[in-house]
């Protein structure tokens, strides 16, 4: 039997049987452990998690070579793999992506705590063995999606706005991969915070949920700019606490409830986190999870790559697209822009120390996106405006915009989706590129907290 490349048994490396691990000491005397995680670095190296195996450490520092033993999930065929240790790394995409899939499997068998990883080891493989057996015959290969990928991404370049984007993304997403339950997710850089945009398959939309830089399987994915993959139970306890919306702890004598409700699914079984970027900035995260273990491959992962690629091109087109556009004059808003006068006011009330909004006793918004709400709310009353474009936005020093990569779109739409889950009594409608107007179907007060 021909041995096979280190490509062609990608599958073993997923995490679903532990691997086996036999090193020897510098006397000869062999030793053999169960290992957490045998992962795929490249066409020729592998990574042992270096955890708490004091003895199989010991023998690589002495004797730099190891076999182990994986199976193929899909055929339960074993392959040995002759390895020579190479480094160690503590940091880096490597690191945080073996980490974060470690967090998985300690969840899955309730080893939260003493699942910590130490490092990456990284091996060279010099061979590789397929043992004698009878094995499954193999699934049949996936050949569609390429087809997935393309038909996706001429969908995405013909948007012209990031609402239109995302809604392709998400339903491209549910009829070419079969993907059911999916979020996308933009950064904050100001505030190393990632915040829910848009997602489908969930009970509720989530739309303003966040989580930080390096928390959970996102912010890891956004802090090392690495794709992150699980195919098996995390505790969505500690995944919901990691999306919360914390209030900012030196309001004086207020603790109002901040917090979105996070839409992921209750019990995921398996979770893929995938950057997304374009000319080198990091934009946000695309994330998509199952109730079914092994949901996601390596195959999947390369698909959502490419395509969180293209999304992250025309971010940056209907971007610059805005940016160069929305000087114009926008037309006049009609009659039915202004509130009646005859219903109750809306109370609005703003909280300066994060820029929260609330409608009454409702949280709606904080941040940047709060702020702007509050000039539109406070330009409405002072001056009677309603209409209102991107670029004046971006030069107002009062909202202390960072510069044009801090994706005032994303904002805008942002506020303009959390607005339309409160209701109707304030709404923003898109009236041209980069230009939008607020619609007040009553009167509003506004309360400075």
């Amino acid at each position: 039997m021909s041995a096979p490349a280190l490509q062609d048994i990608r599958a073993c490396f997923e995490g679903a049987i532990p691997g086996v691990v036999a090193t020897c000491s510098a006397e000869g005397v062999p030793n053999v452990a169960y290992i957490s995680q045998v992962f795929y670095v490249d066409e020729r190296h592998v990574a042992l998690s270096f955890q708490f195996f004091n003895k199989t450490r010991q023998n690589i520092q002495a004797n730099p070579y190891a076999t182990t033993l994986v199976l193929h999930p899909g055929t339960a065929r074993f392959y040995r793999l002759h390895l020579r240790y190479v480094r160690t790394e503590t940091e880096g995409p490597l690191f945080e992506g073996m980490r974060a899939q470690l967090a998985g499997i300690a969840s899955h068998t309730g080893m939260q705590g003493v699942f910590r990883l130490l490092g990456s080891d990284v091996y060279q493989v010099e061979e590789i063995e397929a043992l004698e057996g009878d094995p499954l015959p193999p699934p049949p290969p996936r050949t569609h999606l390429l087809g997935a990928v393309r038909r996706t991404g001429e969908r995405l370049a013909r948007c012209t706005g990031l609402d239109e984007a995302l809604n392709v993304l998400l339903a491209s997403l549910n009829e070419h991969l079969g993907i059911r339950h999916a979020m996308v997710l933009m950064l904050d850089p100001a505030a190393q915070r990632l915040y829910t945009v848009a997602s489908c398959g969930y009970p509720t939309s989530g739309v303003g949920s966040e989580i930080g830089v390096g928390q959970g399987v996102i912010g890891m994915a956004a802090r090392e700019r690495t794709p992150v993959r699980i195919g098996y139970m995390t505790t969505a306890a500690l995944y919901s606490q990691a999306m919360r919306s914390s209030f900012d702890a030196n309001v004086p004598d207020f603790e109002p409830v901040t917090e979105i409700p996070y839409p992921g699914l209750a019990q995921p079984q398996s979770q893929l986190a995938v950057p997304i970027a374009s000319s080198s900035r990091m934009l946000g995260v695309l994330f998509v999870e199952s109730t079914q273990e092994l949901q996601f491959s390596f195959e999947d992962e390369d698909a959502l790559v490419a395509i969180a690629g293209h999304l992250g091109a025309v971010i940056d087109l209907t971007q610059a697209a805005t940016e160069s556009t929305d000087g114009t004059a926008a037309p006049a808003a009609p009659a039915s822009a202004s509130a009646p006068a005859a219903v109750p006011p809306l109370a609005v009330r703003h909280f300066p120390a994060n820029d929260s909004i609330f409608f009454g006793d409702s949280y709606v918004i904080k941040g940047v996106a709060g702020a702007i709400l509050w000039k539109l709310l406070r330009d409405h009353r002072q001056l009677g405006r309603t209409e209102f474009s991107n670029r004046e936005l971006r030069l107002d020093p009062a909202l202390k915009l960072p510069d044009v990569t801090d994706n005032l779109e994303a904002r805008l739409l942002l506020l303009q989706r959390r607005l339309a889950e409160q209701g109707a009594a304030v709404r923003m409608e898109k009236t041209g590129r980069g230009r939008f107007r607020l619609v007040l179907q009553r009167p509003v007060e506004l309360i400075e907290v």
